[in-house]
């Protein structure tokens, strides 16, 4: 089964760079690329990628914000935010947007094509840099979250094993249930923390 991807970046020498890379690897197949989130907004969700390759510093709207909109439209889309940055702002502006991944442009290309694949099957992949920066973020103390203490015990082994950084068919190897109990937690658990992505549930989680 190919991973369909989509490309949203407004350098146009990256794009085709990326294209090309997508384009020459087995198991992917591009659907499509856009040189802003105007234009992402029209077209991804007739084009239904998997995957989108999200540049964050857009002209005009923000990567982060087209994320948002798109990722309401179409939840079942991964977003995978490149950015040249590592501040903490962009990273949690995209992590809250509904991101599933945040990495640096400069990240190599296999190392690329391997985080595509982690987000398709359910991981949230991230820069060694930019993961030092959600531990800083972790260590800070926080009052317990309401929406925590409306967890069933079986979403909350659900959401310890997304924690330690199963993806979704594995979580249902070890817990026992199918893919679509899974998904039907991931609602679940989405609607009472009140939060858009993976990494976010995450963050409350463990700082609860």
């Amino acid at each position: 089964m190919q991973i369909k991807v989509a490309i949203v970046d407004d350098d146009e020498g990256i794009r085709s760079s990326l294209s090309a890379l997508i384009k020459r690897a087995p198991g992917y197949k591009l659907v499509g690329e856009c040189a802003n989130g105007e234009t992402a907004l029209k077209e991804i969700p007739t084009q239904l990628p998997d995957v989108v390759l999200m540049d964050i510093n857009l002209p005009g709207m923000k990567g982060y914000e087209c994320v948002r909109q798109l990722k309401a439209a179409q939840p079942s889309i991964q977003f995978l935010m490149l950015t040249v940055y590592e501040d903490s702002d962009s990273l949690f502006n995209s992590l809250r947007a509904g991101a599933s991944g945040y990495l640096l442009k400069r990240t190599a290309s296999a190392r690329l094509l391997e985080s595509i694949r982690d987000v398709f099957d359910g991981g949230a992949p991230m820069s060694p840099q930019l993961a030092r920066r959600l531990v800083q973020f972790f260590s800070k103390p926080a009052t317990l979250d309401a929406g925590l203490a409306k967890l069933t015990p079986a979403e909350r082994e659900f959401l310890d094993q997304l924690a330690k950084g199963y993806a979704y068919k594995e979580i249902a190897d070890r817990m026992g249930i199918s893919i679509d109990t899974v998904r039907s937690y991931v609602r679940t658990v989405y609607e009472k923390l009140h939060v858009h992505s993976r990494t976010e549930a995450v963050v409350k989680y463990l700082r609860g």
